[in-house]
C-alpha cells in the first residue's frame, strides 16, 4: 500500500504555521498567543523548552521502570 501522509511534512508545515501564528500574535495588540512560537519552534526541531537533559530524563522515567541515578 502507498504511503499517502509524510508525517514528517505535516509536522515541519504545522510548526511553521504555529511559528507564523505567533508572530502575528506578538505584533498584534491583546492577542496572548505568542507562547505559538515556541511551540512551533520545537516541532521544527529547534530546542527551545526541551533541552537534552529533560528529554533523556524523560526516556529514564517512562522507558525504565527506576528512577535515573544522578552522579555525585
Amino acid at each position: 500500500m502507498k504511503k499517502i501522509i509524510n508525517f514528517k511534512i505535516v509536522k515541519k508545515a504545522f510548526g511553521l504555521i504555529l511559528v507564523f501564528l505567533g508572530l502575528f500574535a506578538l505584533v498584534t495588540p491583546m492577542t496572548p498567543g505568542a507562547w505559538l512560537i515556541f511551540i512551533g519552534a520545537e516541532l521544527l526541531g529547534w530546542k527551545f523548552l526541551l533541552n537534552h537533559r529533560l528529554v533523556v530524563w524523560m526516556k529514564n522515567l517512562f522507558g525504565k521502570k527506576s528512577a535515573p541515578k544522578e552522579n555525585v
